[in-house]
């Protein structure tokens, strides 16, 4: 059976909450002998402290003991979590700046193509610039022409 790490964590919550109040305190019965009950406070007056709250205590070290908290393998887990966080925020950071890029590229082709059309529409004999074979290139590439569209074949 496993036991539901929340549901202990409000458990604790609430009786370390109520140990502080002495509204709150409520009778319970326990089957001990004599013997082990004025063992127990005996005890508890030689470590100063009351035998509800000292009962409280041992309740909380018991249900603790129940529920294995593997707390390296919880580092070691938060870790790899966080480095693949960091791996995934810097492939986005990388992936946001190849988009900026796109999208000035094609707000610079979109405004290129209108002012193509709206020369052609003003002028419909009107035709770009001859293009030399050093010069770059009409689809904006980058390249020069005779490497890109200026080749014979």
């Amino acid at each position: 059976m496993t036991v539901d790490r929340r549901i202990l964590a409000k458990v604790d919550r609430r009786l370390l909450s109520e140990l502080d109040h002495t509204e709150g305190t409520q009778l319970v019965k326990v089957p001990v002998s004599d013997a082990v009950w004025s063992t127990w406070r005996r005890y508890c007056e030689a470590v100063g402290v009351s035998m509800g709250r000292g009962l409280a205590v041992l309740l909380h070290r018991e249900l603790a003991s129940v529920v294995e908290v593997d707390l390296e393998g919880l580092a070691l887990t938060l870790a790899d979590r966080e480095a693949s966080a960091l791996t995934r925020e810097t492939e986005l950071r990388d992936r946001e700046r190849v988009l900026v890029d796109r999208e000035r590229e094609v707000a610079v082709l979109e405004y290129r193509l209108a002012e193509t059309i709206r020369r052609l529409e003003a002028d419909p004999t009107w035709q770009p610039p001859k293009r030399g074979r050093n010069d770059q290139c009409w689809c904006w590439s980058g390249k020069k022409f005779k490497t890109c569209h200026g080749k014979v074949s």
